[in-house]
Parts: C-alpha cells; sequence; structure tokens
C-alpha cells in the first residue's frame, strides 16, 4: 500500500472572484467534495501554502490518496481536477474528492510501459501502444498511483500484451475489458524509391513532341480555386 500523504490546510473564507487576493499572496485556493460513508459532505472552502502544497501535489497522480489536514479535522481524498495558469503552469485551484476508507471506489490508472522491448533492440522494430489506462476497483487504500507494465514481455513480432495479461494485487478488481490492447510490436515501414516516371509522356519527351494542352491556363485558376 502506498504511503499516505498529508497535506496541511485552512479554511477559507474568501469566495469568488476576491481569490485573486489570495493568488496574489501565494496562497492556493481549493475545495473538498464527495462522501464519507453515508454522509454527504457541504463543499468545504480550503486554502494552502501555494510553495508548499505546489512541491506535493505536482508527484501526484489522480489516484494518490491523501489526508488533507484542515484544523484538525481529516479528511482522507484523491485529487479530482487541477487548473493551471496558461502561462506559467503555476497551480490555480485544486478540487479533492473525499473518499471513505470502508468503501471501495471505481477509477481510472493511468498504465506506465517500463524497461525496453528486445523486439525494438534485436528486431529494430517498433512498439505500439494502445489503452493508456485501466479501470479499477478497490478500497482508496489499495489505489496504485500507477499501473507498471514490463515492455521486455515484447520479444518478437508477434508478441502482445492484453488487458487480461496485468497481474494486480488481489485487493484490486479490473473493470476494463480483459481484451484491450496494451501494447504489441510492428515491424518499420521502409518507404520504397519513387520510381522513374515512365509511359507516355516519358515517350513524347524522348520524340521531342510537344504533348497537348487540355485547359491552357488551368493549373493557376485551379490553385486559386482550392484556396478559397
Amino acid at each position: 500500500m502506498p504511503e499516505t500523504i498529508t497535506i496541511e490546510a485552512q479554511k477559507r473564507t474568501v469566495r469568488g472572484k476576491q481569490v485573486r487576493a489570495l493568488r496574489r499572496q501565494g496562497i492556493l485556493p481549493a475545495v473538498i467534495y464527495g462522501r464519507i460513508g453515508k454522509e454527504q459532505l457541504e463543499p468545504i472552502l480550503i486554502q494552502f501554502d501555494l510553495h508548499d502544497a505546489s512541491l506535493i501535489i505536482k508527484k501526484l497522480t489522480g489516484s494518490s490518496l491523501v489526508t488533507i489536514d484542515v484544523e484538525g479535522e481529516k479528511y482522507p481524498a484523491i485529487i479530482r481536477e487541477i487548473q493551471k495558469d496558461i502561462i506559467y503552469g503555476t497551480l490555480r485551484h485544486v478540487d479533492f474528492m473525499a473518499v471513505s476508507l470502508t468503501e471501495k471506489l471505481q477509477t481510472a490508472v493511468s498504465i506506465e510501459l517500463v524497461g525496453q522491448s528486445p523486439a525494438e533492440i534485436n528486431l529494430a522494430a517498433v512498439v505500439v501502444t494502445g489503452i493508456s489506462e485501466l479501470e479499477i476497483e478497490c478500497l482508496p487504500q489499495d489505489l496504485p498511483e500507477r499501473i507498471e507494465v514490463d515492455a521486455t514481455q515484447l520479444v518478437d513480432i508477434d508478441s502482445v500484451i492484453h488487458v487480461k495479461d496485468i497481474k494486480l494485487s488481489d485487493k484490486i478488481t479490473i473493470l476494463t475489458d480483459p481484451e484491450e490492447l496494451i501494447a504489441s510490436v510492428t515491424h518499420v515501414a521502409i518507404e520504397e524509391e519513387p520510381a522513374e516516371e515512365e509511359g507516355e509522356l516519358a515517350d513524347l519527351l524522348d520524340k521531342d513532341v510537344e504533348p497537348e494542352v487540355i485547359e491552357k491556363g488551368r493549373g493557376e485558376d485551379a490553385l486559386e480555386s482550392e484556396e478559397e
């Protein structure tokens, strides 16, 4: 089970357009929503120190379990949405979904190919990837941050990895279709040299015969028409 990370937060009273002032002070606005057991939470407005929170959040994935400590009240949660500045890439807002540690949840976990395929090295082949996420169901504390798939299994052109080939903990149920492709191997496409022009036009040129013009000036007119 991955180590649970705790992030210190404070309750936030500022909302709406006024959060711009918080950002200028180096504060990151966020919210917690979701359900703990049978209790539906009212959205909790919170805030973090932007610098400290960014160092932690940038290491997390969508399936990382974190504990948000809001002035002593602790909420197990996962990240649901991150908003970033489109120019500088700094965090602007984070949505956390509170989860119950006793109830299973369904979520998508990213797939990561690790290692190098022997087919790439020995056969100059190319590894083609399929789906990039796996839908799973488990308790929040059993969520993997990512699912690593060993690319060294791809040893020849016939090698293929399907979802059914993935082995996870018995605490995790895979919901994705077992026949979905994760990775396979294919030959590198080799471009052939274009053949020398042959045919009627070449014969006419050899005989110094000027070809008949079907539509004089058609080329330039056609180009202008196609560009409109």
